[in-house]
């Protein structure tokens, strides 16, 4: 039997996060092609052996990662680290205990408005997709646009704040003090090339954020509810899993927050009507499923023009929408952010619209057909306010199916 030590097998490759020492650079149109041919992009086989590709990569995206971190720093969000200190919400905590990092405008504590971004957990922070980034540019497809979009004074939008989480960096790297995605997991350095992969302790787990689940809580719970007031209102935006998530906390505890959230966008919409949604109290106008039909949308792949009318009502619950993308779930949010941000800004304005319930004809069973017909708007007069809040903004509009 043969037994080998780590210093007789081959070491881990080493690739620098440097652009420059990697062969690429940064056009004037914001692309990272290769220093010697710029119409080159980013190229993964580098070698037979694919551990020198999964290295590279992971070099490639620490660059990625760097700029984009500075230019959304730039652009007014600062960084907050979860869970909080001993103190209250305190953003300074410890460097060297396991934290999430999450983004946070710095007008969070006075803002009359809140927008609260739950990402895909295969994502880094402030990063929408890789692919994008290769293809269209740094600003495209990262979170850079979206947050200038929100935050730029010139768009008058000084009153709203911005909040960026991060459901996909919750793995805690001891060796590097940072909290890290899977893939960056796996590409962390190993005592000797493909073999010695570092094993999961509870030295990994990120108190409070073990998970994507988890982490959504924690901001919700920690970020947004101690900074909450009377007037304020919150929207939703939701990707994947990260939608999921947030659907799911707030159908539990939608008494509490009902009168605060104000709409909710979805990208690539995972709830299910049979699974996880109430379709039992679709009647009920006070409902969390009566408000997500009628302030709530999603946004689905599809080849159509960003903003087309989709089905998939019957399916997850709310009114569906094309992206604009056709073929990647994780290209949605770059495609479709501004339409989501412009329908959530008529939300805001608007806080009795409720949006009209669209069905497909064909898509419509009996069952459904029976309830839809008995989803009536009541009187103003049967519309109470809580809570000091003014009159109910979940009640859905008549509903009649949509005929395509």
């Amino acid at each position: 039997m043969y037994v080998y030590r780590n210093s007789d097998l081959p070491p881990d490759p080493h690739f620098p996060a440097d652009l420059e020492k990697l062969g690429y650079t940064l056009t004037e149109d914001d692309k990272i092609r290769s220093s010697t041919d710029l119409q080159t992009e980013f190229k993964y086989k580098i070698n037979r052996n694919d551990r020198y590709n999964v290295k590279n990569r992971e070099a490639m995206d620490e660059c990625i990662r760097k700029i984009v971190l500075n230019r959304i720093q730039e652009a007014g969000l600062e960084i907050w680290r979860v869970p909080f200190g001993n103190g209250p919400q305190e953003s300074k905590a410890p460097t060297d205990e396991p934290h999430v990092p999450i983004l946070v405008s710095k007008n969070l504590f006075k803002a009359a408005r809140i927008i609260v971004v739950f990402g895909e957990p295969v994502q880094d922070l402030g990063i929408w997709a890789y692919r994008c980034i290769g293809d269209d540019g740094i600003n495209f497809g990262s979170a850079v646009d979206f947050t200038k979009g929100i935050l730029s004074e010139h768009n008058d939008k000084s009153g709203t704040a911005l909040v960026i989480a991060n459901t996909g960096q919750l793995l805690w790297h001891c060796a590097s003090s940072r909290a890290v995605t899977q893939r960056t997991w796996e590409a962390a350095d190993r005592p000797a090339g493909p073999w010695g992969q570092a094993t999961r302790s509870w030295r990994n787990v990120i108190p409070g954020n073990k998970d994507w689940r988890e982490h959504i809580q924690y901001v919700f719970d920690h970020v947004l509810w101690p900074w909450l007031d009377k007037k304020c209102r919150v929207d939703v935006i939701g990707v994947s899993e990260g939608g999921q998530g947030a659907l799911e906390y707030l159908q539990k505890r939608w008494a509490v927050w009902k009168p605060y959230i104000s709409g909710i966008c979805l990208g690539n919409p995972l709830q299910s009507t049979a699974v996880d949604l109430d379709m039992s109290t679709l009647t009920d106008p006070e409902s969390f499923t009566a408000f997500l039909a009628s302030r709530g949308r999603a946004y689905v792949l599809s080849s159509d023009k960003t903003g087309k009318f989709q089905s998939g009502y019957r399916d997850h619950g709310c009114n569906c929408y094309a992206s604009g993308e056709e073929l990647n779930v994780e290209c949605i949010m770059p495609h479709a952010w501004r339409d989501m941000l412009a329908w959530l800004d008529m939300l805001y304005q608007n806080p009795d619209y409720a949006e009209q319930v669209m069905i497909r004809a064909e898509d419509m069973d009996e069952e459904t057909r029976e309830a839809l017909e008995n989803m009536t708007v009541p009187d103003e007069d049967d519309v109470k306010a809580e809570d000091d809040v003014e009159a109910d903004e979940s009640v859905p509009a008549e509903v009649k199916p949509a005929e395509f």
